[in-house]
């Protein structure tokens, strides 16, 4: 029961229960004046029964008071929604109020399911990954194995590009097909997210995108050409970042890769023939002749380490079952999933390893003690019936790549 001493203490607090609850609540009441919800109530009970009123200056004041804190939050809320609408600007409205695209990519073509029927040969799937564009690699310090440069590069680009439309057209039995596949896998750019790069790149990150850029459109082309139809899922790599350390969040903005897909993107626009799939995040989900993919670069995978019996293959593995695992709680089950990163070509069933076009460098020789790899990209097919049908790496380097004798075969008696 509220006592019934009334002090000219309990008198003002009850002044000031009476003018919250007139203005606001009882729960805000008992806030403002810093007391248990019961005791304020107490304090009505008693204010009614000594027949206490409402005071109208001291409601007023406590509005004035009110409004000053309510100003003060509407400013703070403003102030982060400036900065909200600015980290917007450096994502979605990238692409439409600065390159001119769509908020998102639109959903991939039709043909990749439903056009990739039985009795032909499928669906070509080639990727196009760990390019390194602007990267020099001298050859006087990995004993002669390998060279890059961006003359280099250029080279073997078009080498891929002339190699993937022979390979498909001629060198396969009912060469019919829907259109290609072409998946961008990151790394494209050397970056300098190293000291040593940034000291030994050919170009600075800039210069080397937009020739790279240049390349690419003659490439993309070139398979419109051949292909009659090509669809483009990208993914970044890390090599590319702007940043020091890796991002998580705003991953694919803050990063070179994703730049030159949007322009390549914009460029195609307007060719009914070339259809990019560019994510907002760093994987690519799609489904060819009924097979899923998921296609990320590989530096997100959550895994680390290897050894020197099986090299990188076990946290690649590991990768893929936490990757499987992840996908599956969230809908997105994928039956192969294909990444670069790790620039050694691996043909598995459930994962694709793609290999690089830089090759063999001193970072390889020095660091991983890896065995030398041919430049090289993946080509596969994809069967509506028989799934991935056949393996045909693209190799893009001239060393080596025909018998210097002329000899078919040989053997020692």
């Amino acid at each position: 029961m509220p006592s019934n001493k009334f002090t000219p203490e309990l008198a003002a607090k009850v002044q000031d229960a009476v003018n919250y609850t007139t203005l606001f609540s009882l729960a805000e009441a008992a806030r403002q004046l810093n007391h248990p919800r019961e005791t304020v109530a107490n304090w009505l009970v008693i204010a009614k029964r000594k027949g206490v009123t409402v005071d109208m200056d001291a409601v007023r004041e406590i509005f004035s008071r009110h409004r000053l804190g309510l100003d003060d939050k509407v400013r703070e809320l403003e102030s982060q929604l400036t900065s909200r609408r600015r980290d917007e600007l450096t994502a979605e409205n990238v692409r439409t109020a600065i390159i001119g695209l769509d908020e998102k990519s639109p959903a991939p073509p039709k043909w990749l399911v439903r056009e990739a029927g039985a009795g032909k040969a499928g669906v070509p799937v080639t990727m196009w990954s760990d390019w390194h564009w602007g990267e020099v690699v001298d050859p006087e310090q990995i004993n002669g194995v390998n060279e890059f440069d961006i003359t280099i590069a250029q080279r073997r680009a078009r080498t891929l590009v002339e190699r993937t439309a022979r390979l498909c057209k001629k060198n396969m039995v009912g060469a019919e097909y829907p259109g290609l596949v072409l998946c961008l896998g990151g790394d494209m750019v050397s970056g300098d997210i190293h000291d040593e790069l940034s000291e030994t790149n050919e170009l600075p990150t800039m210069p080397a995108l937009i020739d790279l850029f240049g390349v690419m459109i003659w490439g993309i082309s070139q398979m419109a050409d051949a292909f009659g139809r090509v669809f483009v899922p990208c993914v970044v790599g890390n090599h590319g970042r702007t940043t020091f350390k890796p991002r998580m969040k705003g991953k694919v903005y803050s990063n070179f890769d994703w730049l030159l897909y949007a322009f390549l993107e914009k460029h195609f626009a307007s060719d009914d023939r070339v259809h990019f799939f560019v994510p907002t995040g760093a994987d690519a989900n799609f489904t060819v002749a009924g097979r899923r993919f998921l296609l990320t670069h590989g530096d997100t995978l959550g895994t680390a380490g290897g050894d020197g019996i099986i090299g990188c293959l076990g946290p690649i593995l590991r990768g893929d079952f936490k990757a499987r695992n992840s996908n599956q709680a969230v809908g997105l089950p994928y039956d192969t999933l294909l990444i670069g990163h790790y620039h050694q070509y691996m043909p598995l069933d459930r994962v694709i390893v793609n290999g690089s076009l830089k090759g063999y460098d001193e970072f390889t020789k020095l660091k991983m003690r890896a065995q030398p790899e041919t430049p090289r990209q993946a080509l596969f097919f994809v069967h509506p019936e028989h799934g991935i049908t056949c393996h045909w790496p693209v190799n893009v380097d001239e060393r080596g790549a025909a018998a210097k004798d002329g000899e078919w075969v040989k053997w020692r008696a």
